[in-house]
């Protein structure tokens, strides 16, 4: 078979690798391979996240299934311990109750309510910073004073006084049912701010730029002009702050959940296995509070690792100031 190589000239075959090549010769690329701390904090992510999304296939045991239970096996050690059990590698608490699987299934709800809660906030926040940074005026003055207000206060206290004004609001009855919507509401309405005014003063230098003012002169509407020209300048930041966001949300969800407002304990979170491990610290039951804290610990740390990683290789200065 004779192939025309002039028309084969004219039409190449489409490259199916070729996003694929672009990404391994990427600048960002590079740079992440280079940062043995990055790499390492991504794999333990992904690891919990992977280990998160399994858990009701890879747990030993499911610890909101009451039934599973068994309360002759309260308080066994881990298993490296003269009294351990192989059954229960690290260990059961007073209920019983695995923690292996517990913590593999506090870790659902913990990522799913740091997820959605930083998602929450970053929409609202680059929603009212969009709209102040574009239209200006009275406008601008009265989302900046509101953010203004909000940051004289801790993001926790924030979270403090919607959860609690929500639960006030609502039913006893539906409280359990309701609470992680709470959460994340609660975590979500605390930390907006940080997105609207990263995105007002990005879009305050956009609007100034020639290809906005040509589109203005040539009749595009302010919705698409927002949306196809500002928005894309603007995700960059974004990304870094929603990302070091996501542990203060994980976080801030623990600590709710210590201080018993956070998610029902039929379904608990990490916050909440701390709180429970916690009533035992003293009493030699000690790695019912200690599995929970380390993880909590080690994902927080490999998150904030990430948010670094990226706020310094989307940072042109800091790039080429350390190269």
């Amino acid at each position: 078979m004779v192939i025309d190589a002039r028309h084969a000239h004219e039409n190449p075959p489409a490259d199916r690798f070729g996003p694929l090549r672009n990404m391994r010769e990427s600048d960002l690329f590079h740079s992440f391979l280079r940062s043995p701390p990055t790499v390492v904090a991504t794999l333990i992510v992904g690891i919990m996240i992977l280990g998160a999304l399994l858990a009701p296939w890879i747990a030993p045991q499911n610890p909101f299934d009451l039934a599973s239970l068994h309360l002759i096996d309260a308080f066994t050690p881990p298993i490296w311990s003269d009294q351990g059990n192989a059954a229960y590698l690290l260990g059961t608490d007073d209920q019983g109750r695995d923690m292996l699987s517990a913590i593999l299934y506090g870790m659902r709800v913990s990522l799913l309510v740091g997820f959605s809660s930083v998602l929450l906030a970053a929409m609202l926040g680059i929603a009212l910073g969009l709209l102040a940074g574009y239209s200006g005026g009275w406008i601008d003055g009265a989302i900046m004073r509101l953010a203004d207000i909000q940051l004289s206060f801790p993001p926790i206290l924030i979270a403090l006084l919607i959860d609690g004004v929500t639960r006030t609001a609502l039913p006893r009855d539906l409280h359990a049912d309701i609470s992680i919507y709470v959460v994340v509401l609660a975590i979500g309405l605390s930390f907006w701010v940080q997105y609207a005014r990263t995105v007002r003063g990005l879009t305050l230098v956009e609007r100034s730029r020639e290809y906005v003012q040509a589109a203005r002169v040539i009749g595009v509407h302010p919705i698409r002009i927002v949306l196809s020209h500002i928005l894309p300048n603007v995700i960059g930041p974004v990304l870094v702050i929603a990302n070091i966001n996501l542990a203060l949300a994980i976080v801030t969800e623990a600590t709710l959940s210590f201080l018993g407002l956070g998610v029902p304990p039929d379904q608990p979170s990490l916050g909440t296995l701390i709180r429970i491990g916690n009533d035992f610290l003293f009493s030699g039951e000690w790695w019912i509070a200690v599995f929970p804290g380390a993880t909590l610990a080690i994902l927080v740390l490999a998150v904030n690792l990430l948010g670094d990683w990226l706020r310094d290789a989307l940072n042109p200065k800091l790039r080429c100031s350390r190269s």
